[in-house]
């Protein structure tokens, strides 16, 4: 038999249900006194709960950097039959997930662009419509990042996922997701992300039938806001606006199926109960979501378009102080209002890789062919910049008045090395084979005679 999930009684808390704040140490219980005081781990938990650690750093991590929870459920996260394997999807040949990038097809140093992932004919949830375009390093590795895309028409019923392989950035283009998880609801749409932890458990209901989107998986170093340094105290990300979800469980038991990833690998088990059956909970290792429409933009008020490092929203960092393993940022409606200065992204080559989606509206860079639910993919030194329709408006505007860049939103993931396409982005029937043309009518300007 179905239940609702059970939210706390406080009517404030209820009725928002969510806690504010990046990483806090948080403490929610969905039953009064669940939580032990005074000590995690008591001899005898109330309501007859289990306690289990959730762990998402290293026990000696600094403080600082420190990340897990105590979860107080109604069984332990252990009490399934064992994993056995779940074939994925095979896509051109291949399968449709990937987690080491040494095995992909050579790169080829070309701009890439593809069209959207159309929705499918099948019935399709949310985790079975997974598709690795491109990414680096390994899962194995715990060291870069695999970036898919999802088109989904079915929820998840009685289907239960987690991720062993990295945690998890989801960006809806289309539709809602109703993303339950052990520590709680993330309600989330087009417009706001959410970033489910490395382990924890969830699933996936669509309020609007289907869903469309991006997911970056990160195998290495936790997502974290940014330092502002020059910038001081505020701006871009402010933390009050990152939500965790308040303590909410399900007491059901019935036949159920437990699906992980492990090394780019699927494997299922069968479990008689929900596992979404986390009673309190307190730490700060839990899923969260952000509205990219809170974002306090940076940008100049003098002259030169600013480096896009301004518009970064979480960074995956490394040991290298200022070079990050994936930094994602986005670009948001916002004025422009330096004179005398060529204002969309200029011409340039990167030592970073870029991978691009558009949720919304249109990129002040691409006039055509870049479409909400695309993507583009420019690696390292591979040269790009504005289509030739954007360079002539842009050349010829009047510059002493500002303009916004109104009714869009589109985002990047940069890494710090080569963003690989699989064999399936690279055969895809949404590849764009001639976006390269979007430059072959840039005309020579050159004058030497006036000076």
């Amino acid at each position: 038999m179905n239940a609702p999930l059970r939210h706390p009684t406080d009517a404030a808390h209820a009725q928002r249900g969510y806690m504010s704040g990046f990483a806090n140490e948080f403490a929610t219980e969905a039953l009064p006194g669940a939580l032990p005081e005074g000590r995690n781990s008591p001899q005898r938990v109330a309501y007859g709960l289990y306690a289990e650690q959730l762990s998402g750093t290293a026990f000696t991590a600094p403080r600082s950097h420190n990340r897990r929870s105590w979860l107080y459920r109604i069984r332990p996260g252990a009490v399934h039959q064992p994993f056995a394997p779940l074939a994925s999807r095979v896509l051109n040949g291949a399968p449709s997930l990937v987690a080491d990038f040494g095995a992909v097809p050579p790169t080829p140093p070309t701009p890439f662009r593809w069209d959207p992932l159309p929705m499918p004919v099948e019935a399709t949830d949310f985790v079975d419509s997974w598709v690795t375009m491109a990414g680096n390093g390994s899962a194995a590795s715990m060291s870069g990042c695999a970036i898919h895309l999802y088109a989904a028409n079915r929820p998840m019923v009685d289907r239960f996922f987690y991720n062993s392989d990295g945690e998890l950035l989801i960006i809806p283009q289309h539709g809602r997701l109703a993303i339950a998880t052990e520590l709680g609801r993330l309600d989330v749409e087009p417009f706001e992300i959410a970033v489910i932890p490395r382990g924890v458990r969830f699933k996936v209901d669509l309020p609007d039938g289907e869903a469309r989107g991006y997911i970056c998986e990160n195998f290495g170093a936790l997502l974290r806001l940014p330092d502002l340094g020059v910038i001081g105290s505020n701006g871009l990300a402010n933390p009050r606006d990152f939500l965790t979800p308040h303590a909410a469980y399900e007491d059901r038991e019935g036949q159920f199926e437990l699906v992980t990833k492990m090394n780019g690998e699927l494997w299922r088990a069968d479990i008689g109960h929900s596992p979404l059956d986390v009673v309190a909970w307190h730490g700060n290792y839990a899923p969260y979501k952000y509205d990219l429409r809170r974002y306090n933009t940076i940008g100049s008020i003098s002259y030169d378009h600013p480096d896009p490092s301004i518009f970064l929203v979480l960074q995956s960092p490394t040991d290298t102080p200022g070079v990050d393993a994936i930094d994602f940022v986005i670009f948001p409606p916002r004025w422009l209002a330096a004179e005398n200065t060529f204002r969309p992204p200029w011409y340039h080559r990167n030592v970073a890789s870029e991978f691009m989606g558009l949720v919304h509206g249109v990129y002040d860079a691409k006039a055509e062919g870049f479409v909400p639910g695309g993507s583009s993919l420019h690696n390292c030194m591979v040269s790009h910049g504005p289509d030739r329709e954007t360079f002539e408006k842009a050349s010829n505007i009047d510059t002493t008045k500002p303009y916004k860049v109104d009714d869009t939103m589109a985002f990047m993931f940069e890494t710090r090395t080569l963003i690989r396409p699989t064999r399936h982005a690279l055969e895809s029937r949404q590849l764009q084979t001639r976006y390269y043309q979007c430059w072959q009518g840039l005309a020579k300007q050159f004058t030497p005679e006036k000076q």
